[in-house]
């Protein structure tokens, strides 16, 4: 049975370590989980099939079983009732299912051994699919994180870098105040002269009025 030649290369894989040694885990539990759900379905199809045979080769033993049981009181009986003949040919034909009995036993043993192995095989896919089944969600929303902050570090890098926005800010920041301080200088300048030309018309004033004054106490005292 081709599924049975598979067993022990069923039974030996690790979908785990698989997984953790594949370039792209995501696509390959995506294939695993495929490949998984086609054995399994193989699996349990001849599952039922191969019990089934253990099942009647097994009755079949015990059946040849009880019939040699039954030969086997039936010899004793006709011996004891004094019938050797019928006795002996309860014996041949008793040792005759005892021959049967053997081959019997050997394809019982098989059948069940089988059995056994794609019972196990079942076992073990179904377990190999729930596995996969887990770490596929597990590992698509780690893709998914992944993306996400992959696309978080492009857009922060595509930002312009804070720094220099904060030192261009400060540029231009100095470069205002010195605007200003000059500006304020320059109306401070212009404050001054306006204040000096005041200063000067008046005292200019003041000194004609001081002139006017020591004429007229020069014309007093002369009595003019």
């Amino acid at each position: 049975m081709g599924i049975l030649n598979r067993f022990t290369e069923i039974m030996k894989s690790n979908i785990n370590a698989l997984l953790d040694r594949a370039e792209d885990p995501e696509k390959m539990a995506d294939q695993m989980l495929r490949n998984t759900r086609e054995q399994f379905a193989e699996v349990k199809a001849q599952t039922a099939s191969v019990m089934a045979d253990a099942a009647k080769a097994n009755r079949e033993y015990s059946d040849c079983a009880a019939e040699i049981n039954r030969y086997q009181k039936a010899a004793e009986n006709a011996l004891v009732s004094g019938n050797e003949g019928d006795a002996k040919k309860l014996i041949a034909s008793k040792q005759k299912l005892e021959e049967k009995l053997s081959a019997l036993k050997q394809a019982s043993d098989f059948a069940q051994e089988n059995a056994d192995k794609m019972r196990a095989m079942y076992d073990k896919l179904a377990s190999d699919i729930e596995t996969l089944e887990a770490r596929k969600d597990a590992i698509k929303a780690k893709a998914a994180a992944a993306k996400a902050q992959q696309s978080i570090n492009r857009m922060v890098s595509s930002l312009p870098d804070s720094n220099a926005s904060l030192e261009a800010f400060d540029r231009m920041e100095a470069k205002a105040e010195k605007a200003l301080d000059a500006a304020r200088a320059e109306a401070e300048l212009n404050n001054s002269s306006t204040s000096s030309s005041l200063a000067d018309k008046y005292s200019d004033n003041g000194g004609d009025v001081s002139v006017d004054n020591e004429l007229a106490e020069m014309k007093r005292k002369l009595g003019l």
